[in-house]
């Protein structure tokens, strides 16, 4: 589906796909995937375009990929009056980029790593390697060939930061021992701070002469003073400084991390540490070859985000502007009022801008490794695959959004896709949607296909709201996408402000998963029940019915949710389990007849919501019963569309009427009895001898469990009273006089 600015004024919109207007307040509601925030845009993928903090995307700065290079690892970059110098590992090369996207070498050191570069303003470059701390210098025609010469060799093993102060002298950062030198035009070179950090990892030159530095051992922010004094900033809880740049009004901002991602490995003592306590041996580093998986500068402890980015204001007060959860920093730029961030592992550029930070854009090679400025522009070299990009003013001719895959919970059908933004003269939404039942698009997915008639409201002008397209024609299925395809106009680029999208999920069946009579007599009530204050009465729910359940009277608080046990004799209660794949509210149906009868159910009870139903059991004949719950969400779906589920109780027996005294011999002083119930077997027989304690009585075969048991009792010669108490698995309860006329 295509909005174009040209033609879309004029139109009138659907509110709503209109098959669900007619609706009912009872019915299923209709749901909306609503896209409306930076967060929620983010879940999605963008090419080509940015997104602000208010989630409004647009069409991003244009980022041109001018070379590819061939090098496995790209670790910085520079500014140079001819393009922009790269320094590589794991060969020691530095390469020269041009305009034109022309790779050569400038460079090749005798050691592996080059963590640190710059260009002078007449071309001279200065490579920082590692990890045997050097600083070359190549001087003249790059291109011809010029000599590379050390200028500077460090006591230390790492060369981090290379930079220039206000009157054009080198700044070299280093470590394992976290210097800072200065080498000036002849090569003579001097020691002007020393850290307690392990590392001197970033420097920015400010505007009136001073230096900022930042560690990484314990994440220090040092202030270096034109006289050389040193003032410790701020302490950052992340522990490695790994970027500084300065604004030209003497604002500056860091980048501080905890991340697995970064070269300095801060887990592990330096062999060469000469720290003289635990806790300063404890924040010595080493650095591990990048090649490999890196412990890097996040512990096992650290719970914070992995990187955060601060200002730092003129007069030292620090604040914290944006971080990141899950992503790594690797480069910042300060650039025409605007603070550029690159990151890693999704290779994303971020944009603070009037204290907003908006996601610019996405490249595909999957980590930035440094942005740069210069005569020949700004630039952006990636890792992972190692690539330069230069950015243009202009912004890209067209982009491509995809959304996180929606997940609707069950088998949908979609609405309608209504979306609010600008749509300028000559510019165009397409949007694309697909459907499957997968969680991550596969094969089994539909092909991206438009939606329906596309309408518009108050698109004419520029203006946006309420473009929306029917999805009717979209097949049903769990999980949606929908695609936005942005194209520049001739006056302006569009933009998508908000998006909803519109799904009713398909009606799947209640599903019974447990159905149980619970013992004779057992009824559920309440745990905050207390008999001295509460009481349960019988009521009737059905007046025409025969049944009596019981109602709680003067309920207190919280006298709903858990329930516990209480007996009443004479009453059953059936309890039962029930879910329903689109959360409706479920209604119950309880229907019973005799276990052997194929005859119509005949009703209890109907349109309950407990999950539960006690009932005095006394109205129904003795006999073997079934019992039938029926589950339905018809009060919340469309006549027609309302589906049941079906569970039959397992055979309950219905019994009133205690056991009876079949037989009785008598031999001498010892009296034979048979006892015999219809329907329940025996669970107790006592005998009392005269009014004493009841005495349990075993049954002939050692075990009372059957309908029909044998007893032997021996009769105490003086006796004059002597009584048989029985009692059967349903509570029924009888009394016989066994020396009685009639017993």
């Amino acid at each position: 589906m295509t909005f174009r600015g040209a033609d879309v004024s004029g139109r009138v919109a659907i509110a709503l796909w209109c098959g669900w207007l007619a609706l009912g307040v009872n019915a299923a509601e209709v749901k909306i995937f609503r896209t409306d925030s930076q967060e929620a845009v983010l879940a999605g993928t963008l090419e080509g375009l940015s997104v602000d903090p208010d989630g409004h995307v647009t069409l991003a700065r244009q980022f041109e990929r001018l070379a590819m290079i061939e090098e496995p690892f790209v670790f910085t970059a520079a500014a140079h009056p001819k393009g922009w110098v790269v320094g590589t590992g794991n060969s020691g090369k530095v390469l020269m980029v041009d305009r034109k996207g022309e790779v050569s070498e400038v460079l090749t050191a005798e050691e592996p790593e080059v963590f640190a570069v710059w260009a002078a303003a007449d071309g001279t470059v200065f490579a920082g390697t590692s990890p045997q701390g050097k600083v070359y210098r190549v001087h003249g025609d790059l291109e011809n060939g010029a000599e590379a010469e050390v200028v500077f060799e460090a006591e230390d093993s790492y060369i981090w930061d290379l930079e220039q102060d206000a009157k054009g002298r080198l700044l070299v950062a280093t470590g394992l021992k976290g210097r800072l030198y200065r080498i000036d035009a002849k090569g003579n070179s001097e020691m002007l701070f020393e850290s307690r950090d392990a590392h001197v990892r970033s420097i920015a030159s400010l505007p009136d002469g001073g230096v900022l530095l930042g560690t990484a051992g314990q994440g220090l922010i040092v202030r270096l003073d034109a006289d050389g004094t040193a003032k410790t900033l701020h302490d950052a809880a992340h522990p490695e400084v790994l970027s500084v740049v300065a604004a030209e009004n003497g604002t500056a901002y860091a980048a501080v991390l905890a991340s697995e991602a970064s070269f300095v490995d801060l887990s592990a003592k330096s062999s060469g540490s000469t720290a003289s306590t635990a806790d300063e041996a404890a924040t010595t580093a080493t650095v591990v070859d990048p090649t490999q998986d890196t412990v890097g500068s996040r512990s096992s402890s650290f719970s914070g985000p992995r990187s955060v980015i601060l200002e730092i204001s003129p007069n030292g007060k620090v604040a914290e502007v944006a971080s990141f959860q899950s992503e790594t920093v690797h480069a910042l730029l300060w650039q025409d009022g605007e603070l550029w961030i690159g990151t890693g592992q999704e290779g994303k550029i971020y944009r603070w801008s009037d204290r907003r930070l908006m996601q610019e854009t996405m490249l595909e090679e999957r980590q930035i490794a440094a942005l740069v400025s210069g005569p020949a522009g700004a630039a952006a070299v990636t890792a992972n695959a190692s690539a330069l990009y230069r950015l243009h003013d202009d912004v890209e001719a067209a982009g491509t959004y995809v959304s996180a895959v929606l997940d609707s919970t069950q088998v949908a059908r979609y609405g309608s896709f209504l979306w609010n933004g600008a749509l300028p003269r000559g510019a165009a939404v397409n949007l694309d949607f697909r459907s499957g039942m997968s969680a991550t698009p596969d094969a089994t997915w539909t092909d991206w296909t438009t939606g329906g008639e596309a309408r518009c409201i108050a698109c004419a002008g520029g203006a946006g709201r309420g473009q929306e397209v029917a999805l009717g024609d979209i097949a049903h299925g769990r999980y949606v996408q929908w695609r936005a395809q942005l194209e520049r106009g001739s006056d302006d680029a569009p933009q998508l402000k908000s998006v909803e999208l519109s799904y009713r999920q398909e009606n799947l069946a209640p599903e019974i998963e447990t159905l149980e009579v619970l013992d004779p007599g057992e009824i559920l009530v309440p745990t905050s029940f207390n008999p001295q204050n509460q009481t349960f009465e019988p009521w009737s729910p059905n007046r025409d019915g025969i049944f009596t359940t019981l109602r709680l009277e003067t309920p207190k608080n919280g006298s709903g949710g858990s329930k516990k046990s209480l007996w009443k004799k004479g009453y059953r209660t059936l309890r039962w389990g029930a879910k329903d794949a689109n959360e409706d509210e479920l209604w119950y149906r309880l229907e019973f007849r005799l276990a052997d009868s194929e005859h119509a159910w005949l009703p209890m009870v109907a349109e309950i919501t407990d999950d539960h139903y006690g009932f005095d059991a006394t109205v129904l004949p003795d006999g073997l019963y079934r019992f039938r719950l029926t589950a339905s969400d018809a009060q919340a779906r469309l006549p027609e569309e309302a589906l049941t589920d079906h569970k039959l109780s397992e055979s309950v027996v219905i019994d009133h009427t205690p056991p009876m005294l079949a037989a009785r011999n008598r031999r001498g002083a010892t009296l034979e009895l048979e006892l015999e119930d219809a329907l329940s077997p025996m669970r107790s027989v006592a005998v009392s001898s005269d009014a004493t304690e009841w005495r349990p009585v075993a049954a002939a075969d050692g075990l009372l469990d059957g309908r029909r048991e044998r007893l032997q009792i021996e009769v105490p010669a003086d006796a004059q009273l002597l009584l048989l108490r029985v009692s059967d698995a349903a509570h029924n309860v009888v009394t016989f006089n066994l020396l009685g006329a009639n017993n």
